[in-house]
């Protein structure tokens, strides 16, 4: 499906399909961004089945931000792995912007996320041979921007998290802190659809926390479609929904209230007033 242009972070609103009726011509709902159908994957441990991710439905809709939450070993990174055809489903059914993904062969799946997904992964997976600024601008060079667009965005994108005077340093001259903002840049270089974040502020002290925050916030409020897996409740909160999960499976889906989402004193606050 085609996106507006412009679109600052690859969420603007998606026109959905005509349908015609005895009523005359109405616009139906956009497709979902995500869709799955009873998503099974099971790992093998020496013979033994070990299920990983049990018959998950989900639904993630065009600009939602979607927290998944759940203890150690629940799914959560399979299931977002999975989402973005980094791991193969067992069974079931995955669905990216109204079209079938799962039968996908690992090209074609290459080819989607180079134009549709962004990830953040909790140890960046930078590449250590290109500077900061080739590493934020090669995705949209890729995904078939200008050379003017992608550095324009890449100059954006490190400017709003305080890196512009990093852009001529490679990876390993870099803190923790900062090699995780650059992959958040990286990951909204190209404009995604869907950004997938794993981790994200895993391992990010407190003032780096709020800055990943505060982009994620600013990008959600432009429209950009979100799915986070983590275990801090405070990020969870800048979220329009949580998923929980337990064993494999969903055991609690439920709005965040608004109270619920920006919390006194907390780092959805520091969003709020200094995004």
């Amino acid at each position: 499906m085609s996106r507006s242009e412009p679109d600052r972070a690859g969420g603007a609103a998606r026109k959905g399909r005509v349908v015609r009726g005895a009523g005359g011509e109405r616009e139906a709902a956009p497709d979902p961004v995500v869709s799955t159908v009873n998503l099974v994957k099971i790992y093998q441990n020496g013979g033994v089945p070990v299920p990983a991710v049990r018959g998950v439905d989900l639904r993630v809709e065009p600009g939602e931000f979607v927290a998944i939450m759940g203890p150690s070993g629940s799914g959560k990174s399979t299931l977002v792995h999975m989402l973005g055809g980094l791991d193969v489903r067992t069974s079931g059914e995955i669905w990216l912007d109204g079209r079938r993904a799962d039968t996908l062969g690992e090209s074609a799946w290459a080819l989607l996320r180079r134009q549709k997904i962004g990830f953040v992964f909790q140890f960046f997976n930078l590449v250590a041979n290109m500077t900061v600024a080739d590493n934020v601008e090669l995705p949209a060079l890729l995904a078939g921007a200008s050379p003017r667009v992608a550095r324009e965005r890449r100059e954006h994108l490190l400017g709003a998290l305080g890196l512009t005077d990093r852009a001529g340093a490679a990876p390993a001259q870099l803190a923790g802190g900062e090699q995780q903002r650059v992959a958040l840049a990286r990951a909204l270089a190209n404009r995604p659809s869907l950004l997938l974040a794993d981790e994200p502020t895993g391992n990010l002290d407190s003032r780096n926390t709020r800055d990943v925050l505060r982009l994620l916030g600013e990008v959600h409020r432009d429209g950009q479609t979100i799915i986070l897996v983590t275990h801090d409740a405070r990020v969870a909160s800048l979220a329009d929904r949580v998923v929980s999960l337990l064993d494999g499976q969903i055991v609690d889906d439920g709005a965040v209230g608004a109270a619920r989402r920006r919390p006194r004193g907390t780092a959805g606050d520091v969003v709020e007033l200094r995004g």
